[in-house]
């Protein structure tokens, strides 16, 4: 933790509510960016996110060093998980509609200035394969795949966040990637040109290893 999120979590916790709010901030897009991929729609991802930071201020007083950010995830990822459990109970969202809409909100819909409109409209369409795969994973596996592989964490962080072993990340990351390849696959979810480009077709760019 940098000093100067150090003196913001410190002035948060004796109740500065400015200093809270350059905490959200600062984690805000990377929070949400998570709901989303876990959740697959923009409204359930944005209330997830105020639901996490709203959290995370009720109970600031138990944070007791290390990571705030991996705290903050923590916090975001176990509300996706009710979120999750709810909607099993109560299904509200086919599983054809996720990461099926033309959502302006998708984190990997940002135009690339390089790009061609035929390449942007390409990567809509893998961005949009890619969220239908992770929709169809386990929970777990869906977590520790959108944190490697789509946000770029290290494996070390990602225990942190899922409050997990390494040796279990990394089990249910090559389990998770092993399982969206055979999805997109098998349902031929990917864009044509990008079916017949070796093993690894498909899949997100892989993480770092922490």
């Amino acid at each position: 933790m940098s000093d100067e999120e150090q003196r913001l979590v410190a002035a948060a916790q004796h109740g500065d509510i400015e200093s809270f709010n350059a905490l959200v901030q600062l984690y805000e897009g990377r929070v949400y960016n998570l709901c989303y991929r876990m959740i697959g729609d923009a409204d359930g991802a944005a209330d997830t996110t105020q639901e996490a930071f709203f959290a995370a201020y009720r109970h600031l007083q138990r944070f007791r060093g290390g990571s705030f950010r991996s705290w903050v995830l923590r916090i975001a990822t176990n509300a996706c998980y009710d979120v999750l459990r709810a909607r099993k109970r109560r299904p509200v969202v086919s599983l054809d509609a996720v990461g099926s809409s033309d959502d302006e909100s998708s984190p990997l819909q940002i135009a690339d200035s390089g790009e061609t409109p035929d390449e942007f409209a390409q990567r809509r369409e893998l961005a949009r394969a890619i969220q239908h795969g992770l929709a169809l994973l386990p929970e777990d596996q869906r977590a520790a795949l959108i944190l490697s592989d789509i946000e770029g964490y290290s494996y070390d962080e990602i225990a942190e966040v899922t409050d997990t072993n390494l040796g279990t990340v990394k089990s249910r990351i090559s389990r998770g990637r092993l399982r969206l390849r055979e999805i997109l696959r098998q349902g031929e979810l990917l864009p044509l040109r990008y079916r017949h480009e070796g093993d690894g077709a498909g899949a997100p760019t892989e993480g770092r290893d922490g």
